[in-house]
């Protein structure tokens, strides 16, 4: 962690998606957020990130916060904490993804997308590691766009990356991390034609106005976690620090899924 890092409050967070049950790969990665929150007299914050409403249900995030219990973790601010803030729940905060987006928009950093799913895919770019479509600079606006009247509007909106840019961060445990836009990922979505923030940019708005100085997530989510560096830097907002944690596989090399139907609760009711 950075010098000027320490001089501030330690502000981790647990952020579960509440659209199934916790399994064994999420409780240790959230006991990873917890000791490292503890370890340094830290904040650790409880978040919701409940943006899938198809998805995303009351019963899951219970069950979440009874596990997460269970495991003997607590955290300072969010739900049933005791403390003055919180809860903090993704499907609440609109607004603010609203205002990142038109700051977006502003900077010439994104713009509205019509292509389809099938239209990107027919251009056959895929990105280094096999595992995504490369969005081409060819669909992009040549120009950049201004605020609609109606804004954001029934479209998708993109993040337009400064192609062949490398962009890079230190991860706390797997150390230098890069990654080269146009390669690895290309522009990725910000906001839904359905009226949703991506998980890209509310993860980003978030983890700003709640102050979060580390990040601890799974190691699958590097990408990610680069393409956020990127929304950082365009919203001209401090990175926090990243902390990636080796994936737990299930008995064929998978890496464990709360879609999987036969997943147990972590501690049954």
């Amino acid at each position: 962690m950075s010098e000027e890092k320490e001089k501030k409050t330690y502000r981790g967070r647990l952020a579960p998606t509440p659209s199934g049950y916790l399994h064994e790969g999420h409780a240790r990665t959230f006991k990873v957020a917890w000791e490292r929150a503890m370890a340094r007299s830290g904040v650790l914050i409880f978040r919701n990130d409940d943006l899938d409403a198809m998805r995303c249900r009351q019963e899951f995030v219970d069950a979440a916060m009874d596990d997460l219990r269970g495991l003997g973790l607590n955290w300072s601010e969010g739900p049933d904490c005791g403390g003055a803030y919180g809860p903090y729940d993704q499907s609440q905060r609109t607004d603010l993804y609203i205002c990142a987006l038109r700051k977006l928009v502003e900077g010439g950093f994104a713009y509205p997308c019509l292509k389809s799913r099938s239209e990107i895919r027919e251009v056959g770019l895929i990105s280094e590691e096999g595992d995504e479509s490369i969005f081409p600079q060819k669909f992009r606006p040549i120009t950049n766009v201004s605020i609609p009247d109606d804004f954001p509007g029934a479209v998708n909106w993109r993040f337009r990356v400064e192609w062949g840019r490398l962009v890079s961060f230190v991860d706390q445990s797997e150390g230098l991390q890069e990654f080269r836009t146009g390669n690895d990922f290309s522009d990725f979505l910000v906001w839904r034609k359905d009226g949703v923030a991506s998980y890209e940019l509310a993860t980003v708005v978030d983890d700003h106005t709640m102050a979060v100085t580390e990040i601890v997530r799974g190691e699958d989510l590097l990408v990610s976690s680069a393409r956020q560096c990127a929304l950082f830097d365009a919203l001209g907002w401090s990175r926090p620090d990243f902390y990636h944690c080796k994936l737990m596989l299930d008995e064929e090399g998978m890496k464990l899924s709360k879609s999987e139907r036969n997943l147990p609760r972590l501690f049954p009711s």
